[in-house]
């Protein structure tokens, strides 16, 4: 594995990579490296790729009082998962390299950044959308492939990726899970021993929400009523939202009509974590 820290070195590999014959695919990380991230390099060494991880924690995509200084940057940690998935090159710039001095330009999402996480973010989807375009132009993948659990981030980068014509296909790879169900996130090291027990909660309540629906359930606020449920039994925590959406669109559902996304995100002291589960019938 290669690791260079600015855009002409990253795109002088690349360009001896595709001169070879290599397909190029791209997973683009802030770092805090877990085994979800793992899984995504993994799936794009088997497609034959020659895999390109960046790391780069990208100040616009958080907001005022969110946690961009304590944000995990283990990179010796980082450095070894991605040596012993298969990444080829690793990309770990400074802030001055993707936005360079007298950088304005951003790229706004549209309708699909309004709602779920949208309201309690505000401006979080410009700062990824603008992140990633740069990424992508740096890169240039084939293939790029993120993680089924930022949901409305994947939904959106694919809209993005259509209007501005990048020639990259998107893969969403399965949301990987601890054993009590848990979707393994960066933000879960915030978690105190009592508040990891509790968000577990968070996937028992997706699944109550599932087997509701399979059954026949096709009223969303009953869905959404029962969710909460399992989520206040659990402890105190804040809900920033529960919604059942059209997966490829975004829309709430009132009346159910399969496949859905439930989707949710709840703040426990200190974390901020987000989950969701596809329910196809």
């Amino acid at each position: 594995m290669n690791t260079v820290t600015n855009v002409s070195e990253c795109r002088q590999a690349i360009t001896a990579a595709r001169k070879s014959g290599k397909s190029i695919g791209f997973v683009p990380t802030m770092g805090g490296l877990h085994e979800g991230h793992a899984s995504l390099i993994r799936r794009s060494r088997d497609a034959g790729d020659f895999v390109v991880v960046s790391i780069f924690v990208n100040p616009t995509q958080f907001g005022a009082g969110e946690d961009f200084s304590r944000y995990p940057r283990p990179i010796e940690n980082d450095a070894a998962l991605c040596r012993s998935s298969g990444c080829s090159l690793l990309f770990n710039p400074e802030v001055s390299e993707i936005y360079p001095p007298g950088d304005e330009t951003r790229v706004r999402p549209g309708r699909l950044a309004d709602g779920m996480c949208g309201p309690f973010r505000p401006g979080h989807f410009e700062g990824v959308c603008t992140v990633v375009a740069r990424l992508f132009n740096i890169v240039q993948p084939d293939t790029a492939y993120f993680g089924q659990k930022d949901a409305q981030q994947a939904v959106i980068i694919r809209r993005m990726v259509a209007d501005l014509r990048f020639p990259t296909r998107i893969e969403v790879c399965p949301i990987v899970r601890e054993p009590d169900g848990l979707a393994m996130s960066t933000r879960n090291a915030y978690l105190s021993p009592e508040q990891r027990k509790q968000a577990a909660s968070l996937y028992r309540g997706l699944r109550t929400g599932q087997e509701l629906i399979q059954r026949g359930e096709r009223n969303a606020g009953k869905v959404v009523f029962a969710i909460r449920a399992v989520l206040d039994d659990a402890g105190p925590s804040h809900i920033d939202y529960i919604a059942v959406v059209d997966p490829e669109t975004l829309a709430e559902q009132d009346e159910i009509s399969p496949p859905v996304m439930i989707a949710l995100a709840v703040r426990l002291e200190g974390a901020r974590l987000i989950d969701n589960l596809i329910v196809t019938k």
